[in-house]
């Protein structure tokens, strides 16, 4: 990532592309279940979804009309003697002969001796009784409106890829192959803290001197809307002994995500209080910390208690545009999806409204020139 003003500068530190890889790296994907359709909706399939059935079954007609034999109809006006009908769902019992047609609804199936169906706009029936007369005005090629049998799909047939999130067209598909349970990535389970000592929950504002925490739930939408169940632990105080306890509730999760705390300062105290002191062997192995891309500077990465660990920065907006960079990928490589570049670098990554001579303005955007967030 080339390095252009905003502070950024160092040339030692770790580009955009080579932390994403590194933090990529690191993750596995999680683990399987099965899912009832109603419940699958933007779930992953973890193996191919394949077709129980044939559809459709037999030969069925595409439209309302006559099932007749080719050959009858070749020239036109034609007469001939309507045998029976036949609905969807049911079978005609019985051969068609030359001369003969069977009333057809669509979706039914084609009677034995009928390779034609006739559309029933042409086609003038004196009766709807059996044994009555109807003539062909014009003639129709052989297997016209005749779908055959696994036009759609036959059993065996992948339906749906693995490593696919499902949409409502997938589970409609899923349904009519007669799958009713599908196997899918478990939702990646992401642990959030917020740290400060000015942060409180929303609700909880009493003092002009605190700040509400937005992060923690800005993250929790972001990242359940791409697919994980989401916990937000709670708010610790700049205390390395609240932070170290908060953390160690989240050592069922697939990945712990704080926000601030991550920088230089006297109160950024993350990497302190998850060091050896506190965790033992279970400490925080640090990847790396501090990229070249601002917002965002002061991004940790490692392991904490065996598991992926992404200290965000405190500001809204560094905390968004790493999420957008960073950890939507992660969950991406969690679900075994495939990563696209396009992805991570949105054209426009967010915007934070902010007043300006009593004016809301948009301030922050991103270049794809550049790959970086620029206020």
């Amino acid at each position: 990532m080339e390095n252009r003003g905003g502070g950024v500068g160092n040339k030692s530190l770790l580009s955009v592309e080579s932390a994403l890889e590194k933090i990529i790296k690191d993750i596995s994907v999680v683990s399987t279940e099965e899912t009832s359709l109603t419940s699958a909706i933007n779930r992953v399939t973890a193996v191919e979804v394949r077709a129980r059935r044939c559809q459709p079954p037999v030969a069925v007609s595409a439209m309302d009309g006559y099932a007749v034999k080719s050959m009858d109809v070749k020239t036109s006006p034609k007469k001939l003697v309507c045998i029976g009908s036949v609905p969807a769902g049911s079978n005609f019992r019985g051969q068609l002969k030359s001369g003969e047609a069977v009333r057809i609804f669509t979706g039914a199936p084609v009677p034995k001796g009928a390779d034609t169906i006739v559309i029933q706009e042409n086609v003038v029936a004196t009766s709807e009784t059996d044994g009555s007369e109807i003539t062909v005005l014009k003639g129709a090629k052989r297997g016209i409106y005749i779908r055959k049998a696994g036009l759609d799909f036959k059993t065996g047939d992948v339906g749906i890829p693995k490593n696919k999130r499902l949409t409502s067209r997938d589970i409609g598909l899923a349904a009519a192959m007669n799958v009713p349970w599908i196997l899918v990535r478990r939702r990646p389970r992401i642990a959030i803290i917020a740290t400060g000592d000015e942060i409180v929950r929303p609700g909880e504002l009493t003092s002009k001197n605190q700040i509400v925490s937005s992060n923690s739930y800005t993250l929790h939408a972001f990242l359940t809307a791409l697919g994980a169940d989401v916990q937000i632990l709670g708010v610790a105080p700049d205390d390395t002994d609240a932070i170290g306890l908060l953390a160690k509730e989240a050592e069922g999760s697939d990945l712990l995500v704080t926000t601030g705390g991550a920088s230089v300062g006297k109160h950024d105290l993350i990497q302190e209080a998850l060091s050896a002191q506190k965790f033992g062997k279970n400490a925080l192995k640090l990847n790396f910390w501090k990229i070249a891309m601002r917002p965002g500077k002061p991004l940790i990465f490692g392991k904490l208690q065996k598991k992926p660990f992404i200290g965000l920065p405190g500001n809204p907006v560094s905390t968004m545009i790493c999420g957008l960079i960073f950890l939507k990928p992660a969950i991406e490589a969690m679900l075994g999806l495939e990563i696209k570049q396009e992805s991570n670098f949105p054209t426009l990554a967010y915007s934070y409204p902010k007043m300006m001579k009593g004016k809301i303005i948009s301030v922050l955007c991103f270049k794809p020139e550049v790959r970086r967030p620029i206020c």
